[in-house]
């Protein structure tokens, strides 16, 4: 039905053709291309300079863990655990309550969650309340507790400065002063609407 034509072998191609030249795979770079002109991969949010310590997922650790590094949790941990970044793996489990300014949850924590970032991916058990600045949940993640949204502390406003009073005359200060009442307080009582009427 196809018919196929022969080409002629590759020796016997005219390599001063036009033909376009064949592109290199993606993951290899071409001959005459210079490896640090290649895009260096982004970086992971979780990585930094101080390294990433794992909690391997054979490992079961009771109490608490502190620090300002990076830790990932692929094991279980029975405790309150308070660090700078901290992904929780698939396999790892938390009971306890957790604060991290970075927070993916990846597998199961029991307790409180408090952090600027929280992220619970698709495999995410949540069972506690979580207070951050940003939320994300993926589809398919397990939560239940309550949601409150932490607010960046704001600088105060300065109050202007009181002004000097003006100076009064003698005269004024020797008059009697007339007694201020003060108004009865006002209790707040709900309003009903009836909204049959409305």
């Amino acid at each position: 039905m196809f018919n196929k034509t022969k080409s002629p072998a590759p020796a016997a191609q005219d390599r001063s053709s036009n033909a376009p030249p064949i592109p290199p795979l993606p993951d290899l770079p071409s001959p005459g291309m210079n490896r640090s002109a290649a895009p260096a991969p982004a970086p992971s949010p979780i990585a930094s300079s101080r390294g990433l310590s794992t909690l391997s997922s054979d490992l079961q650790f009771e109490g608490n863990v502190s620090g300002a590094g990076d830790l990932q949790v692929d094991g279980s941990v029975k405790g309150d655990v308070r660090v700078g970044r901290l992904i929780v793996g698939e396999t790892g489990a938390i009971e306890g309550n957790v604060t991290a300014d970075y927070l993916e949850v990846r597998g199961r924590i029991v307790g409180a969650v408090t952090g600027k970032q929280v992220k619970l991916v698709s495999t995410a058990y949540v069972d506690g309340d979580i207070t951050a600045e940003q939320l994300s949940i993926d589809i398919g993640a397990y939560f239940q507790g309550r949601v409150l949204q932490s607010r960046r502390e704001a600088p105060a406003p300065v109050a202007p400065a009181p002004r000097p009073a003006a100076p009064t005359p003698a005269a004024d200060l020797a008059a009697p002063v007339a007694p201020v009442m003060a108004a009865p307080p006002v209790e707040d009582k709900p309003q009903i609407i009836d909204l049959k009427s409305v």
